[in-house]
């Protein structure tokens, strides 16, 4: 059960039942997170622009769903590992895929070292290393997504942690246990 119920759009107040009517539209349903988040219209306008700014981005979609992944499997966020799994499938994710992205193991060379990156600034909480850097420089990434890859990980710990405290009720189709395999 919900710490923090969702808004209802016949309960909400002008500001949070726009931006729900913005959302529906957009994405044909309403999320728990977003009409949690709808609490607050701020939360939630800064929360859908961070996200729609870095879709734009020079991440592919299924990077980011990758990110997304391996950041909420670290941080133990069962609604957003459910909603990513769901997202990945969208950007061209397999199951496995996704799983692999949970483990930090994707089988492409670089997108395993984005993931690596990714993971190690959720670690070290940001503290990573030169060698982390060049790594990443040597795989291929410029200035730019390497901005991305943390802007990214800087909104999914933001999401996990929403959830964590509002214990938002999943919405998604529940994403299965990750076995040590």
């Amino acid at each position: 059960m919900p710490r923090i119920e969702p808004i209802q759009k016949k309960n909400a107040d002008a500001k949070a039942a726009q931006l729900l009517d913005n959302v529906s539209k957009m994405m044909g349903s309403i999320p728990n997170i977003v009409a949690t988040m709808a609490n607050s219209p701020a939360v939630a306008n800064a929360y859908l622009s961070f996200s729609q700014s870095l879709a734009a981005g020079l991440l592919s979609a299924r990077l980011r769903e990758q990110i997304a992944l391996v950041v909420g499997e670290a941080n133990s966020c069962g609604y957003c590992v459910s909603a990513h799994t769901a997202l990945g499938r969208r950007a061209g994710l397999t199951a496995d895929e996704a799983l692999a992205a949970r483990r930090g193991r994707p089988s492409d060379e670089k997108e395993r070292v984005a993931i690596d990156f990714a993971h190690r600034i959720v670690r070290e909480r940001g503290f990573v290393s030169d060698v982390d850097l060049k790594r990443v420089r040597e795989a291929g990434y410029n200035d730019g997504e390497i901005v991305e890859v943390i802007a990214n990980v800087a909104l999914n710990m933001f999401t996990n942690y929403f959830n964590h405290v509002a214990e938002t009720e999943i919405d998604f189709p529940v994403a299965p246990e990750l076995s040590l395999a």
